[in-house]
């Protein structure tokens, strides 16, 4: 089996704009290259990635894809494209999706000045363009505060594929009114059969990101296996951004540890079978990935 890492980022403020990332960054706060990150991949025996948009732009697709290009190990790109003006949208999806690594859609949510954003008809005209498309949509939260919308979506698109970034940034290292209500919001959006999750980016919710420890991770995975299954999760590395939360090594170390427990065909699925299926990931472009690897 190829595990896939379904979750990470490349960025160049050279080549386009991220207007999140600066000095409170370091030391991210410059180029991080593929190429930067396959050592950590190479060492974990990861051997394929979803790399995800990190801005709003078209210049930060076209990087992607130009990484993608250049190295056999990336098997899929989630892109941006302007869902709140549905007409360029359709557009971009139509020059997009001829190139085969292309397999999802992102947009900063949490980096809008409108909570309520995604809900808006403009935006909801273009998640029907990827509902039509076949493309799912990657939901970015900061908190689980927006994990509120997606029984909405759900309802509005139930053909669109919908899956949440770091499990909706539950509160690890919080108190147990906040787990409740991380729980609460989780649960309502796993009712619906076409919403995933992402073990992913499973930091501290409050102070420094690598203040954290397997244990305090443990029981979110937890509820997430139960509330998901292991169908309808993936392992996401969320590099370089882990790089700040303690390395690629921890993280990937804990989630070996937080998985021992599934059955092999389980743990199989979270770390690649889940991913492969909800990206519709590309046979030729696995197998590639794989024969780079080893």
């Amino acid at each position: 089996m190829t595990v896939v890492d379904a979750h990470l980022h490349v960025w160049d403020p050279e080549q386009a704009a991220y207007e999140w990332l600066g000095p409170a960054m370091a030391p991210v706060d410059r180029a991080m290259r593929f190429h930067d990150a396959l050592p950590a991949l190479r060492t974990a025996g990861v051997g394929a990635a979803v790399l995800v948009q990190a801005a709003d732009s078209d210049e930060d697709t076209d990087l992607m894809l130009a990484t993608a290009a250049r190295h056999p190990e990336v098997v899929g790109v989630v892109a941006w494209v302007p869902l709140d003006d549905p007409g360029r949208a359709r557009a971009r999806l139509a020059a997009l999706r001829r190139d085969p690594h292309v397999v999802g859609v992102r947009t900063l949510l949490h980096e809008r000045s409108d909570p309520d954003w995604v809900l808006g008809p403009d935006a909801d005209a273009g998640l029907a363009l990827l509902a039509e498309a076949g493309l799912p949509f990657d939901y970015s939260t900061t908190s689980p505060a927006a994990l509120r919308h997606l029984p909405e979506l759900s309802a509005r698109h139930p053909a669109l594929r919908l899956v949440v970034d770091h499990l909706g940034k539950p509160p690890v290292g919080g108190g147990r009114e906040d787990r409740a209500e991380w729980h609460r919001l989780i649960a309502a959006a796993a009712k619906h059969p076409g919403v995933h999750a992402k073990l992913s980016g499973l930091y501290s919710a409050s102070g420094a990101l690598d203040a954290w420890t397997t244990d305090e991770v443990r029981p979110f995975v937890e509820d997430a296996l139960e509330l998901f299954g292991p169908e309808r999760l993936m392992y996401g590395g969320d590099w370089p951004i882990s790089l700040l939360a303690g390395g690629y090594a921890r993280t990937w170390e804990a989630m070996c540890e937080l998985l021992a427990p599934l059955a092999p065909d389980d743990r199989a699925a979270v770390l690649g079978g889940t991913a492969t299926r909800f990206y519709r990931l590309d046979p030729a472009l696995l197998n590639t990935a794989h024969h780079a690897a080893v």
